[in-house]
């Protein structure tokens, strides 16, 4: 006849414990960072989920006068006024034209500000785990921070807060 919990003796719950701990002791946890991945011209790139509020279809854009280049102007997202920048300009690639495909990935910041990234397509959430990164030592793009390795192909992980930062 087994022992009920309510009248199981604490020192069988510490075997137990004991037990559990031993177990998870022998496994390595692998933490996965979770990165919405996106193509710009041809290449791909990514960004942390957390920091994406929402992906939306592209929707007409109104130009906001004497604002740089990259910024394509502003979107109304549910009565909220959304900064659009051309991501594609602001990494130095040129304008594209944009087609069904591209999106408009809505960010948040820190402190409740939010900004729209335009890109040609988004393709999935990638799970990678901190072995995948390696730095950006090329120096190719003052906004790439890290290059991840996914499937013998490399993408390039943006840094948001230099590429968010125009004027500073």
């Amino acid at each position: 006849m087994s022992e009920s919990p309510a009248t199981m003796e604490t020192g069988s719950w510490d075997v137990l414990a004991r037990a559990a701990a031993d177990r998870s002791e022998g496994e390595e946890s692998i933490v996965l960072q979770e990165l919405l991945a996106f193509g710009l011209g041809g290449d791909l790139y990514a960004l942390p989920v957390e920091r994406v509020r929402e992906i939306v279809r592209l929707r007409p854009i109104t130009p906001v006068p004497r604002v740089p280049r990259e910024i394509l102007g502003v979107i109304s997202l549910r009565g909220e006024i959304v900064q659009v920048m051309d991501l594609s300009l602001r990494l130095g690639a040129g304008a594209s034209e944009p087609t069904r495909r591209s999106r408009i990935i809505v960010l948040h910041g820190d402190e409740g500000e939010v900004a729209g990234l335009l890109v040609d397509t988004v393709s999935e959430v990638l799970r990678v785990s901190d072995e995948a990164f390696r730095p950006n030592s090329s120096g190719e793009s003052e906004f790439v921070a890290e290059l991840c390795e996914r499937d013998g192909a490399f993408v390039s992980m943006l840094s948001l807060e230099k590429v968010l930062s125009i004027g500073d």
